[in-house]
């Protein structure tokens, strides 16, 4: 793994070892509250050991990128535009990989330029989070509130990360370093997602598309991700037994082989 800096911006790095690596590379974005890490466990040597160059990168305020004390500034304007600024360094472009919050950086991208490809990951829907927060609101008021406390940088329950990202057994010592790295998330950011700042279907560019969802997602459920599906013309796959932070659960190789599988057929 390499821990690059393109311009302000935290980017790690993984490339194949024995072969050279496929012409288009992936490149991984992040959903809320997290960074680049959450995908350097798993799916960053999983793809490079398929034969990508792999990149993720931590968005403005996230991880070791610029200004982590402004993050409340951060817009996802601001969030595409650091897309934009890594794209630019890659050696060609790659197909985009988003989780969350960066599945709908993804689409907003996707009205400034087009991709050889695209994967959402229990993305917020092109419709935004008021339909995922009402669901909270009635049937997970507990994690809703505890959601809101880590989005103003105030503790919560490791019961309530671990209800919020797996339903699979993960145990005490590996939550506990996730919750460590996890960090509050832009107001602004979030406001723009809920309300302010959608997705512009009619703008966007429309290359290959995969929608993947969780069965036990709580934050994103199915019913979210079939809209997003919906919006773009493509089918909703959910995949069972698994929760929202499915490149972190225990059985985060079911979602890394689908994609795998998928880009074969899709992407050169």
């Amino acid at each position: 793994m390499n821990r690059n800096r393109f311009g302000e911006l935290e980017v790690l790095a993984h490339t194949p070892t024995d072969v050279p690596p496929a012409p288009t590379p992936l490149l991984f974005i992040h959903g809320a509250f997290t960074g680049a890490w959450c995908w350097e466990a798993h799916f960053l040597p999983y793809f490079a050991r398929a034969g990508y160059a792999c990149y993720a990168l931590s968005l403005s305020g996230h991880g070791a990128s610029r200004r982590g004390h402004l993050l409340d500034a951060w817009s996802i304007d601001d969030y595409v535009a650091d897309v934009a600024e890594v794209v630019a360094h890659l050696p060609a472009p790659p197909v985009l990989i988003g989780h969350s919050m960066g599945g709908l950086v993804i689409q907003k991208y996707l009205e400034r330029a087009n991709a050889p490809a695209a994967v959402l990951l229990c993305s917020v829907p092109p419709q935004g989070l008021m339909g995922a927060a009402f669901g909270l609101m009635f049937n997970k008021p507990g994690l809703l509130a505890d959601l809101n406390r880590l989005l103003n940088g105030g503790p919560v329950e490791l019961d309530s990360l671990r209800e919020a990202l797996f339903h699979q057994p993960i145990d005490d010592v590996t939550l506990m370093r996730h919750y460590r790295r996890c960090q509050p998330e832009s107001q602004r950011a979030i406001w723009d997602m809920t309300l302010f700042n959608l997705p512009l279907t009619t703008r966007m560019h429309r290359p290959p598309m995969l929608v993947l969802g969780a069965e036990h997602d709580h934050l994103v459920p199915p019913s979210q991700v079939a809209m997003t599906a919906a919006t773009y013309g493509e089918r909703a796959e959910i995949l069972p037994d698994l929760g929202h932070g499915l490149m972190l659960e225990r059985d985060w190789e079911v979602v890394a082989e689908r994609i795998a599988r998928w880009l074969l057929q899709h992407v050169a």
